[in-house]
Formats: C-alpha cells, sequence, structure tokens
C-alpha cells in the first residue's frame, strides 16, 4: 500500500527534491529525492538539515 503524503515546504537541490510531511502521528518528517529518470534515490530523515545535505550531496548513477 502506497502512502499519500501532502508536502509543504518544497525546495530543489538539482535533480534532488527535499519535501516536509506529517507522519500518521502528526510529527514533522522530511524526504529526499531524486527526480531524475532511472535513479530511484529517496531517504525519510527527522531533521530537515540532514535531508538537504543528503540532496546536495547525492551523485546520480543514472
Amino acid at each position: 500500500m502506497t502512502a499519500h503524503r501532502r508536502f509543504r515546504d518544497r525546495r530543489r537541490f538539482g535533480p534532488v527534491q527535499v519535501g516536509t510531511y506529517y507522519d500518521g502521528r502528526g510529527r514533522d518528517k522530511h524526504t529526499a529525492a531524486c527526480t531524475a529518470p532511472g535513479c530511484g534515490f529517496s531517504a525519510d530523515y527527522t531533521d530537515r538539515s540532514a535531508a538537504e545535505l543528503a540532496a546536495q550531496t547525492h551523485r546520480c548513477k543514472a
């Protein structure tokens, strides 16, 4: 089953987007996801700065 998340405060770092959302318990979570075709990188973080660091240092293999 897929999760339907409503992202807010989105920011783009090259091909990677960072977005903030509320999890099922009302806590802030942050996701970094690469939008390049065939890459498949995405990760969830509890800290916004960690998500932005992952976005800035991500290197696509696609």
